[in-house]
């Protein structure tokens, strides 16, 4: 005992003063602005002006009844099919290189290099490959006789999308490799042996052994993924800037122009508020999904 403290109460004690800052931190940069956002999400605000106006659930009812809002909505779903192929793609290339593939090392470092680069330089490195007049793909298809399909790849409306998801696979779909490989590793190679010693082939052996045994990282992956994609920003925003014609347009990139553009702050928090609620419940059917998977 210390100055009449037990060691339990000093023990207590020390526990406190160590948590107080980072729950701090956490109440002054994360806890407080999500319950500003609630806040304002019932106020009508122009985002300059000290008044604010009471709303109540109008702001929510325009979000639902807006269908420019929700057709950006469904663009973010072509993302996300993009971003379940890249998870599968992620997924094949780790149980590939996995295995004793001549020069793996250096295959690994390919396929993981696009992700350490910047989204900006990538879009604009995308944007010279994709572009109409003088990208390389069109000439691509120009050269190999294919001239019907080179078209404005940014300027069509149903290719758009399409486009800069290929181009998020083509980004983080190394990442998800590295976090696969890392999760083969893990696991033990005697199983895999009993396996093969009692007549599974490679196939079988990967779906009924191998796979089982990674399903949190699976959930890991899944997870990242669907918040990624359901948050799309940066693509849409350098590469078209919504269009052509809001065809691009993402719930995140409707957000900022009715805050910024529209100054509509109120209106912009509930769409912020519905999409962090959208993300829980795609997330909650994930994990729904993974767990019956792996039982």
């Amino acid at each position: 005992m210390v100055n009449g403290m037990s060691y339990a109460l000093q023990k207590r004690i020390l526990i406190i003063l160590f948590l107080l800052v980072p729950i701090a931190l956490l109440a002054v940069f994360a806890l407080y602005p999500a319950l500003y956002l609630v806040y304002l999400s019932f106020m009508s605000w122009d985002g300059y002006s000290p008044d604010k106006t009471w709303a109540g659930i109008g702001n929510y009812k325009e979000v639902f009844a807006n269908k420019e809002i929700w057709g950006a909505f469904l663009h973010n779903l072509v993302y996300l099919g993009w971003g379940l192929l890249q998870n599968a793609l992620g997924l094949f290339f780790a149980i590939m290189l996995n295995s004793k593939v001549k020069g793996r090392n250096a295959y690994r470092v390919l396929l993981f290099m696009p992700y350490i680069m910047n989204g900006v330089a990538v879009a604009y490195m995308f944007n010279y490959v994709f572009n109409s007049e003088y990208g390389s793909f069109n000439t691509l298809l120009h050269g190999i006789g294919l001239d019907s399909l080179a078209i404005s790849w940014f300027g069509s409306p149903k290719a758009v999308n399409h486009v800069l998801g290929f181009i998020t696979l083509w980004k983080f779909m190394g990442l998800n490799m590295v976090i696969y490989l890392a999760a083969l590793q893990s696991v033990p190679s005697e199983i895999i042996e009993a396996a093969r010693m009692d007549g599974a082939s490679r196939l079988q052996t990967t779906l009924r052994v191998v796979l089982p045994n990674i399903t949190k990282v699976i959930e890991l992956n899944l997870f990242l993924t669907i918040i990624g994609t359901l948050e799309i920003f940066d693509l849409p925003f350098i590469l078209t800037g919504g269009g052509p014609l809001g065809a691009s347009d993402t719930f995140l990139t409707k957000t900022i122009d009715t805050a910024f553009k529209f100054n509509n702050f109120g209106m912009a928090s509930a769409m912020s508020v519905t999409l962090i609620t959208a993300v829980i419940v795609v997330l909650g059917l994930q994990r729904l999904a993974t767990r019956r998977w792996s039982d």
